[in-house]
């Protein structure tokens, strides 16, 4: 795609899996469909950005997540042994058996 040795202009595409080209020689109409051609690649380019800025900030709002969450597990574990339970088997969580006899 472009210019061919600066003096004609072709656009490659695939139509069916095989690749065609379009010539559109030189001269003031090449030069135009050449400007939209560049215009239409800086145009994918700015979406393909926008779309990993996204995913980027997506990511950053997840892990802060998962750090509040992580805290917050351990802010109720405490609670749970403050409060004299324990985790039976990484499981539910059961009082502690106190034994009062002696």
């Amino acid at each position: 795609m472009g210019w061919e040795k600066g003096r004609y202009y072709t656009r490659s595409t695939k139509v069916n899996g095989r690749v065609e080209r379009e010539y559109f020689g030189c001269g003031e109409v090449a030069d135009m469909i050449a400007t939209m051609d560049q215009l239409k690649r800086e145009e994918r380019k700015a979406k393909v950005q926008a779309v990993r800025q996204e995913f980027a900030d997506a990511k950053a709002l997840d892990e802060t997540v998962s750090q509040v969450c992580h805290v917050a597990d351990l802010f109720a574990r405490a609670a749970m042994v403050a409060a004299g339970f324990h985790q039976h088997h990484r499981g539910e969580w059961r009082r502690r058996r106190v034994n009062t006899q002696k």
